[in-house]
């Protein structure tokens, strides 16, 4: 886990705090990641009827998310965790095959100690602000892509091609300003894609 003095210190102190006053519910679906999932603060309206937790810490790399699975993801037993990460890595110089040994990674260290938990991984998004990345996210999803056929327990969702219009570039509509996260009409179309997906999978109740 990373040292209680890193950057991220506040945000675990937050769900700490939360956690104590408001006991994380069993059985829920976990969202877990970085900014995009910090930010869907519309999570129990968009799944009613299902118990949520939302453990995304913003600016988070998938390598950190990866580190912190034993504080944020383990102590909950979650019925499911939805994944959106990696966005950052590749901000930060990682490369796609770097992404696909993290995701590996993340999928290891949740079938060793979380159990046969399933897992969702939503496909990296074409930031606005991040379109100089874009042959690096489409390598990176489609290494994941392929990957994920490798665990049983595991989804790819796939929104790169709905966040796009016909020639290939990043519809504006579904960011907000600073063209890096994202407004309220695209957590609407996230929303509807993994609720189709949660019930393909039987995680909806």
């Amino acid at each position: 886990m990373l040292e209680p003095t890193s950057e991220f210190a506040e945000e675990f102190r937050a769900f700490a705090i939360e956690a104590k006053k408001t006991p994380p519910p069993d059985d829920a679906l976990l969202f877990y990641g970085s900014s995009s999932i910090r930010f869907w603060t519309t999570l129990e309206e968009d799944f009613p009827g299902q118990p949520v937790i939302n453990r995304g810490f913003g600016g988070s790399t998938l390598a950190e998310a990866v580190c912190e699975m034993p504080r944020l993801v383990f102590p909950l037993k979650p019925r499911a965790v939805v994944l959106y990460s990696g966005e950052n890595d590749l901000d930060q110089g990682a490369t796609p095959e770097r992404l696909h040994s993290l995701f590996k990674a993340f999928a290891t260290h949740l079938g060793l100690y979380g159990g046969p938990v399933a897992f969702v991984f939503i496909s990296i998004k074409p930031s606005p602000a991040r379109m100089h990345l874009i042959d690096k996210i489409k390598r990176s999803n489609a290494l994941i892509r392929e990957e994920i056929t490798r665990w049983p327990h595991g989804s790819y969702l796939d929104i790169f091609e709905l966040m796009v219009d016909a020639d290939g570039n990043a519809r504006r509509e579904l960011f907000t300003e600073d063209w890096l996260h994202m407004s309220r009409a695209g957590y609407q179309l996230w929303s509807a894609q993994l609720r189709q997906r949660l019930e393909a999978l039987r995680l909806w109740r």
